[in-house]
Formats: structure tokens, sequence, C-alpha cells
């Protein structure tokens, strides 16, 4: 049996404090709590936290953005999931997209088929 998306151990962090520029790939999930400004390509599952704040393009399997502010456009190939306190500004492309109640949004959301 497939452990959930919720259930994935972390396999990389930028941590608070932290600042990167340039493109970053990974494999599995990867959480961003610090500063992140470039391009992020990959299959497995991107959680941005709290006080984060990223510049990017996103081609991801799965964004979950659990706070912090997220500029730049998403194609997710599974997910996008928004949670209070996130600010996203961008363009949202991917087969299921879920923005939970009060988060600040501004951008166009695309949902098709996987």
């Amino acid at each position: 049996m497939q452990p959930s998306v919720a259930d994935m151990e972390i396999t990389a962090l930028l941590g608070r404090g932290t600042r990167f520029e340039g493109k970053l790939t990974f494999d599995g999930r990867m959480r961003i709590d610090g500063t992140f400004v470039g391009e992020i390509r990959s299959d497995g599952v991107l959680v941005i936290g709290e006080g984060a704040h990223v510049q990017a393009e996103i081609g991801i399997g799965t964004l979950i953005v659990r706070g912090g502010t997220v500029r730049g456009n998403v194609v997710a190939h599974e997910a996008i999931e928004l949670l209070v306190p996130a600010h996203v500004t961008g363009n949202l492309r991917a087969p299921e997209i879920s923005i939970e109640r009060g988060v600040h949004f501004s951008g166009e959301c695309t949902i098709e088929a996987k």
C-alpha cells in the first residue's frame, strides 16, 4: 500500500532564515520555510510553510501551501492545496485545486484532466 501524501517523510528542507536562488529539482517531498527565488521542477511533493517567501515558476507533482507567500505560475500534475494563511499570486493549473476559505489568492485557476 502506497503512503498518502500527508504521511510522506520530508526528504529535504530549506529552513527559516535561509535564502536560495536558482533552479531546484528534487525527489520525494521537500519543504521550504525560507526564501527561494528561481525555478522548481519535480514529480514529488512541495510544501511551502508559514513564513516562507517563494518567487518561482513551479512544475510539480503536488503543491501544498501551508502559509507564506508564493508568487509565480504553478503547474501540478496531481494537485494544488492552498491553506490559511497562504498568500498566492499567479496562475494555477492542476487536475485538483483546493483553496481554503481565508487564503489570499490572485490569479487564474485551470482545472484539467491528468
